[in-house]
């Protein structure tokens, strides 16, 4: 059974002071250091929070301006590849009618040289002709 005696009113009073000493000393210091940690703690995870936000708005914006470049290149290229097709139908047509005329020019020569031809053969066959009819008429 417990005796209220005169140890026990001094290991009371030595226990509140020891605990007076200990609050001041050690808990006090000790809750002051875990709320500047958890308030450490806050604003680091805040700081992950707004770096994390800006991250994305960041990835969003590139993606944004690689699509825009993207689309770009494709238009010039898609640019290039019109005019480099306009330039290859100008040549092709070019080289077209320059074959058409070089025809042209070659059928007219030969049809130069044929007609030239039959007038040589006719003046030939004629001079053969009154050779022939000579020979025949001497004969």
């Amino acid at each position: 059974m417990l005796e209220f005696n005169a140890w026990f009113f001094v290991l009371l009073a030595n226990f509140l002071i020891l605990l007076v000493v200990l609050n001041k000393i050690l808990f006090q210091p000790l809750a002051k250091i875990m709320k500047e940690r958890e308030t450490a703690v806050n604003g680091a995870l805040d700081e992950a929070k707004s770096l994390t936000s800006k991250k994305d708005e960041a990835i969003v914006k590139m993606n944004l301006e690689l699509q825009a470049t993207r689309q770009k290149a494709k238009n010039v290229s898609d640019s290039i590849r019109a005019e480099g097709q306009a330039v290859q139908k100008d040549a092709l047509s070019k080289a077209e009618a320059e074959a058409v005329s070089m025809i042209e020019a070659a059928r007219a020569e030969l049809k130069a040289k044929a007609e030239k031809a039959r007038v040589e053969l006719k003046a030939d066959i004629e001079k053969f002709s009154e050779e022939i009819v000579n020979k025949l008429v001497k004969a």
